[in-house]
């Protein structure tokens, strides 16, 4: 399994009640819904294997 490290994030509170409410249509948490977002991204930019 994966390590995973906690850090602080500083966003804007629009955007994160949109996440939320994302996270929330797909049955994930807010944490998994930025770390699903994030590795999305990643996967697409090509800057990790898919």
């Amino acid at each position: 399994m994966a390590e995973k490290k906690a850090f602080a994030l500083r966003i804007d509170v629009e955007l994160l009640k949109a996440v939320e409410r994302w996270g929330a249509d797909e049955f994930r948490s807010t944490n998994g819904q930025l770390e699903w977002i994030i590795n999305k991204a990643l996967k697409e930019s090509g800057r990790i294997k898919k």
